[in-house]
């Protein structure tokens, strides 16, 4: 028997493990917060299944409105949490930013 049990700990953390590393920036962002979908809900009125998929579907766009609404909800800085879940945006490097403006300049004559 506590080879069973032992397996199903482990079968259970294996997906753990594979559930957080499919978790968008968002979601585990309300997870290091260790934010509660229902209490959000109720603060903002962005329903649970939103959240759901706004913290595991990597497709589906947080809006700068819902953002702000979970900030206020979780009591932290807008801004801080925009900079954590977005943390690998960046701007266009220089070389990058010249080949646009050139693209840009045959484009207009």
């Amino acid at each position: 028997m506590p080879i069973k049990i032992f397996t199903w700990y482990v079968y259970q953390k294996t997906i753990s493990v594979k559930k957080k590393s499919e978790l968008t920036e968002l979601g585990k962002y309300l997870i290091l917060k260790s934010a509660n979908k229902a209490e959000i809900y109720r603060k903002t009125s962005i329903t649970e299944s939103r959240l759901s998929l706004l913290s595991n579907d990597a497709s589906t766009k947080l809006s700068g409105e819902e953002l702000y609404l979970i900030a206020l909800a979780l009591d932290v800085e807008p801004g801080d949490m925009a900079k954590t879940i977005y943390k690998g945006v960046k701007l266009n490097s220089i070389a990058d930013q010249e080949a646009l403006a050139a693209k840009s300049r045959k484009q207009k004559r």
